[in-house]
C-alpha cells in the first residue's frame, strides 16, 4: 500500500519501506501533486508554487525534469500511482485518501461525534507540515494546515470528553495551548477536561490565567462559552446567549439553481464556500436563498455583511469595520470593544469557537478581504461571495470552490415568466427565445429586461428587437446597480492596465475560446506575461477558463470588451500566429506535403510550433473550432492570403479526423479568397481541397466537378504539378465510385506528369495508386512491385502515411493471392500508421479489410473484432460505410 505523507517531513511509504524522493526541489514536486492528488496541476501553478512570482528562465524545462525524477521514485512502487501528463498540467492519479492530509480531512469528516477516527486523524501529524519545502506555497500551505490541526484537536478533545476519558486531553492541550496561547477554544477545552477530570481546582486557576492573558494582551475578558464553563464550575447559571439574524430579504423571482442549492446543502460543518462568478450572474441571489433556507441549521445566529468590493468610488467596505459590526452583533458592547483591529479579530473567532453560526460575506474583493473575517471554527459555517475566484482561499482555508455560470434556457424562461407572467411570456415564444439570448443567461440581465417591459408595457417583440440592435444600451432600468454596462464597469476598473488591454483585445479573437499562445499574439507580449493576465482576469470573472489553458467569455461581457476596441496591429498578429503555428503543425502531420510560402510573421509575433507529432494533433484538437472562425473572419477583412493558406494547413487534421463539413465550409470560403488573390496556384489548390470534403462525404459529383475544375486551372497556367495531383485526385475519386478501370489511366497520367517535373513524393504516392488500382484489376502481382517500388521511395522520404496507404494495397494484394499470413501482417502496418496519425476513416477502411482476411482463414472471431473495431469508428464519424459493417456484424 502506498501512502504520501505532508503532515512531517515530505515522504513517500510503500508498506513499510520509506523511498527516497530525492533533492528538496523533487520533495516540493510530489508536495503539490499530492495536495492536489487526483487533480490535473497545471504547469504555471506548479511553477509558481516552486518558485514564487519570479521564477528562473530555465523553470518550465527544470519542472519537466523534476517531474521525470519524481516518475522514476514513483515507478518504484510497483506501478501503484502514475504521474499522467494532461493537457495543460500533471496529475498524480491516487485517491486522495492515500494522501494524509486528504485522509485527515476525511476522518475528521467521519468522525465529529465518534472518537475513533478523531484518533486516528490526530496519530497522522508528525510535526511541522511539509518539512524541509520552502517558499510561499509551502509557507501558506503550514498556517493554513495548521489551522485545521487546531480544528481537528478541538474535535477530538470534545470527543474525547463525551467518551468519557479526560487524561489524553489534558495532557495534549496541555501542550498545545502553550504553542498557541491566544487560542481560547484550545484553553476552554482544557479548563473543561481539568474540571470533568475532578481538577475543578486547577480548572479555575487556569481559567484565572487564562482571563489575566487575555485583558493583558488582548484587552477583553474571555468569550461567552469560557465564561458560560466557569460559572458551571462555580455552580451558577450561564449567561443567556445573543442570537444574531442578520440576514437581509430574498431578491425576488429567485429560480433555478438546483444543483448549485444540493451542493451547499452538502457543506460540512466548519467549510467555507466561495461563490464565485462574473457580474451579474445572481452570487448574492443564490447565497441569500439558501442561507435563509438553511437557517434552522444554525442556531446560534446568523451574521451577514456586504462587503461593497466592487462598488463605485471609495465605498469599500473595511475588514476590520466589519469585525467591529459583528462583535456588535454578538453582545460585545462598545466600551469592551478591543483597541486593536487583530485584539478585535481574536474576540471575533473566540465568540463563534464552538458555535453554530452561518456567516455570509457578500461581495468580496480579494482573498485579503475577507481573512480576517473568517471565523475558523469547526462548528459554523462561511459562505463567501465574489467576482474574483478567491483562489488563496483555496489553498490556505480549504475553501469549497461554487462556481456560478450563466442560468440555462429553461431556467432563464422560468425567470422570465415569474416577473412577467407565464402567459405573456408563452404567448410570444419567439421573442422570449431572443430576449434570453441577448441576455446572455445572467439573472441581473433577465431581471432589467423584465423591469423594461413591465415598466414600459414593451410588447416583448418590440424589446426583443432594441436588444438586438444595442443590448448594453437597453440593459439599463435607471440607476448604476441596475445597467448592465455599469455593473460590468466595476469589474473592468479594478484589473490591472495589463489585464484590461488584454480584455478588451480578446474581443478581436472570432473563435469561441482563446488559448494563452493566441492570446499572447493579440497582446504582442510575452506568454508568461499574458498567463499572468489571464490568470487576473479568470480570478475576476472577467474570463471563464474552461479547460486547462482554454478561455471564454460569455456574449454580454463580449459586446462589453468589444465596444470600440479596433487595433488592426492585434488583428494582424493574431492571424501571423495561427498561420504560422497552422503551418508548422500541418507540416509535422504530412511531412511530404507541399510546403507554403509564407510571409514573415508582423513584429510582436511569437511562434511557438509543436514539435511532436502528438502535439501538433492535439493542438489542431484544441484550436479547430478558433481556427474556422479565424478562417471567417480573415476573409471577412480582406486577409484573403491568410484565409486560403490557413484552411489549406488544416485539410490534412479535418480530412483524418472526419472533419469534412467543417473542410468543406472552409474550402469554400478558401476557393473564394484564393480568387481575389489572382493566385491560379493557389486556387487549383483550394478546388482540389474542396473536392477532399466532397470525397469524405461521398458527393462524388461534386467532387468530380471540383477537380476538373482544378485540372482546367492548373492547365491554363502551366502548373504540371498541379494538374498531377489533380489526376492523382481524379483517381482517387473513381476509386471510391468502384471504378478502377477509370481510375488506372488517371493515377498512370498523374505518375507520367510528376516523373516529368521530378517530383519525388508525388512519383511514390502516384506508384502506390497505380499498384492499387492494378490490384483492383486483378493484376495483383503487377500491383505488388509497383508498391514495393513506392514503399522503398517512401521510406526513403520519410513519408508514413503514403507507407500506410501502400501497406493497405500490399496488404489487400497479398488476400487476395493467397497469402493470408502476409496479408495479415501488411494490414496490420497500415492500421498502426493510419492510428497513430489520426487517420481515423482510413483506420475503420484498413482494420474492416484486416476482418476480411481472417474470415478468409477462417478465424472468425478474429475477423469480428476487427469489424466491431471498425464499425465504431465509422459509427462515430457518422460514414455511411458503417452500414455495410454492420451487416456483415449482423
Amino acid at each position: 500500500m502506498i501512502e504520501f505523507r505532508l503532515l512531517g517531513p515530505v515522504e513517500l511509504w510503500v508498506g513499510d519501506t520509506r523511498l527516497d524522493v530525492g533533492q528538496p526541489r523533487q520533495r516540493a514536486v510530489l508536495a503539490v501533486l499530492a495536495a492536489d492528488a487526483g487533480r490535473t496541476v497545471s504547469a504555471d501553478t506548479l511553477i509558481d508554487r516552486l518558485w514564487g512570482e519570479t521564477p528562473p528562465a530555465t523553470a518550465r524545462r527544470s519542472l519537466h525534469a523534476h517531474v521525470a525524477r519524481v516518475r522514476g521514485v514513483l515507478a518504484q512502487a510497483g506501478g501503484q500511482v502514475a504521474l499522467i501528463h494532461c493537457t495543460g498540467g500533471y496529475r498524480l492519479d491516487t485517491e486522495p485518501e492515500r494522501v494524509d492530509l486528504h485522509r485527515m480531512r476525511a476522518l475528521l469528516e467521519r468522525g465529529r461525534h465518534d472518537v475513533g477516527p478523531l484518533r486516528e486523524a490526530v496519530a497522522l501529524w508528525r510535526g511541522e507540515p511539509l518539512t524541509g519545502v520552502t517558499g510561499p506555497w509551502a509557507d501558506r500551505m503550514r498556517q493554513s494546515w495548521q489551522q485545521e490541526h487546531l480544528d481537528l484537536m478541538l474535535a477530538w478533545a470534545r470527543a474525547e470528553l463525551v467518551a468519557g476519558d479526560p487524561g489524553p486531553v489534558i495532557r495534549r492541550l496541555s501542550e498545545l495551548t502553550g504553542e498557541h496561547p491566544l487560542t481560547e477554544p484550545l484553553d476552554t477545552e482544557l479548563i473543561r477536561a481539568l474540571h470533568t477530570a475532578g481538577r475543578s481546582a486547577e480548572a479555575l486557576a487556569r481559567y484565572a490565567e487564562v482571563r489575566d492573558r487575555l485583558a493583558d494582551e488582548l484587552g477583553v475578558d474571555p468569550g461567552t462559552e469560557l465564561q458560560a464553563l466557569h460559572r458551571t464550575i462555580l455552580g451558577g447559571p450561564p449567561p443567556a446567549p445573543v442570537v444574531p439574524a442578520q440576514l437581509p430579504a430574498e431578491v425576488a423571482g429567485f429560480t433555478g439553481r438546483d444543483a448549485l442549492l444540493a451542493e451547499l446543502d452538502a457543506l460540512p460543518p466548519g467549510a467555507v464556500a466561495t461563490l464565485s462568478g462574473p457580474a451579474g450572474v445572481g452570487k448574492t441571489s443564490l447565497a441569500v436563498h439558501w442561507a435563509r433556507r438553511a437557517a434552522h441549521l444554525f442556531p446560534d445566529g446568523q451574521l451577514y455583511a456586504d462587503l461593497r468590493g466592487f462598488d463605485a468610488g471609495d465605498q469599500v467596505l473595511d475588514p476590520g469595520e466589519a469585525v467591529r459590526g459583528f462583535l456588535h452583533a454578538l453582545g460585545v458592547p462598545p466600551d469592551r470593544m478591543p483597541p486593536t483591529a487583530a485584539a478585535q479579530a481574536g474576540l471575533y473567532r473566540s465568540l463563534l469557537a464552538g458555535r453554530r453560526v452561518l456567516v455570509l460575506l457578500d461581495n468580496a474583493r480579494d482573498a485579503d478581504h475577507v481573512r480576517d473575517l473568517l471565523p475558523g471554527s469547526p462548528t459554523g459555517l462561511t459562505v463567501v461571495t465574489s467576482r474574483n475566484q478567491l483562489t488563496p482561499l483555496l489553498a490556505t482555508h480549504g475553501a469549497r470552490p461554487v462556481r456560478l455560470v450563466p442560468l440555462t434556457a429553461g431556467e432563464a424562461h422560468d425567470l422570465l415568466s415569474r416577473r412577467l407572467g407565464a402567459g405573456r411570456v408563452t404567448a410570444d415564444p419567439g421573442a422570449t427565445a431572443q430576449i434570453i439570448d441577448a441576455c446572455a443567461g445572467l439573472p441581473l440581465a433577465l431581471a432589467i429586461a423584465a423591469a423594461r417591459v413591465q415598466h414600459n408595457t414593451f410588447p416583448l417583440q418590440a424589446f426583443a428587437g432594441e436588444l438586438a440592435g444595442a443590448r448594453l444600451d437597453a440593459l439599463d432600468a435607471g440607476d448604476s446597480a441596475t445597467r448592465i454596462e455599469t455593473v460590468f464597469d466595476w469589474s473592468y476598473t479594478a484589473l490591472s492596465p495589463s489585464a484590461a488591454r488584454l480584455f478588451r483585445l480578446l474581443s478581436l479573437h472570432p473563435g469561441p475560446d482563446v488559448g494563452t499562445a493566441a492570446a499572447a499574439g493579440l497582446t504582442g507580449e510575452r506568454p508568461s506575461a499574458t498567463r499572468r493576465d489571464l490568470a487576473e482576469l479568470v480570478r475576476a470573472s472577467m474570463l471563464a477558463e474552461q479547460a486547462p489553458g482554454r478561455y471564454a467569455f460569455h456574449d454580454l461581457l463580449r459586446a462589453y470588451a468589444g465596444k470600440g476596441t479596433r487595433d488592426e496591429a492585434a488583428t494582424t498578429r493574431l492571424l501571423d500566429h495561427y498561420l504560422h503555428t497552422a503551418s508548422a503543425a500541418a507540416k509535422i502531420l504530412d511531412p511530404a506535403q507541399d510546403p507554403l510560402s509564407l510571409e514573415p510573421p508582423a513584429p510582436g509575433v511569437r511562434v511557438d510550433p509543436p514539435v511532436k507529432y502528438e502535439e501538433a494533433m492535439d493542438w489542431f484538437t484544441a484550436e479547430r473550432l478558433p481556427l474556422l472562425a479565424v478562417i471567417r473572419q480573415a476573409a471577412a477583412a480582406g486577409y484573403d492570403a491568410v484565409s486560403w493558406q490557413l484552411t489549406l494547413s488544416m485539410v490534412t487534421f479535418l480530412d483524418w479526423q472526419g472533419y469534412w463539413h467543417d473542410l468543406e465550409a472552409a474550402c469554400r470560403i478558401a476557393v473564394e479568397a484564393a480568387a481575389r488573390c489572382a493566385d491560379a496556384t493557389a486556387l487549383a489548390r483550394a478546388h482540389r481541397n474542396l473536392s477532399v470534403a466532397h470525397l469524405g462525404l461521398r458527393r462524388f459529383d461534386e467532387g468530380e466537378a471540383e477537380l476538373r475544375t482544378a485540372l482546367g486551372i492548373s492547365t491554363g497556367a502551366g502548373d504540371v504539378i498541379g494538374q498531377a495531383y489533380a489526376h492523382n485526385s481524379l483517381a482517387a475519386l473513381h476509386d471510391r465510385q468502384d471504378r478502377p478501370d477509370l481510375a488506372l489511366p488517371e493515377a498512370r497520367r498523374s505518375l507520367e506528369l510528376f516523373e516529368t517535373t521530378g517530383h519525388r513524393v508525388g512519383q511514390a504516392n502516384a506508384l502506390n495508386s497505380v499498384g492499387w488500382y492494378q490490384a483492383l484489376l486483378g493484376a495483383y502481382e503487377e500491383s505488388v512491385a509497383s508498391c514495393r517500388r513506392a514503399l522503398a521511395l517512401l521510406e526513403e522520404l520519410g513519408d508514413r502515411y503514403g507507407q500506410a496507404h501502400t501497406w493497405d494495397s500490399l496488404g489487400y494484394s497479398a488476400h487476395h493471392l493467397g497469402r493470408h499470413a502476409d496479408a495479415v501482417d501488411c494490414y496490420q502496418h497500415a492500421v498502426a500508421i493510419f492510428h497513430d496519425l489520426g487517420d481515423r476513416y482510413q483506420e475503420a477502411d484498413t482494420t474492416g479489410k484486416l476482418g476480411d482476411v481472417h474470415q478468409g482463414a477462417g478465424d472468425l472471431e478474429a475477423a469480428r473484432a476487427a469489424w466491431q473495431h471498425a464499425w465504431g469508428i465509422l459509427t462515430e464519424l457518422d460514414h455511411p460505410d458503417a452500414a455495410a459493417l454492420q451487416a456483415r456484424l449482423g
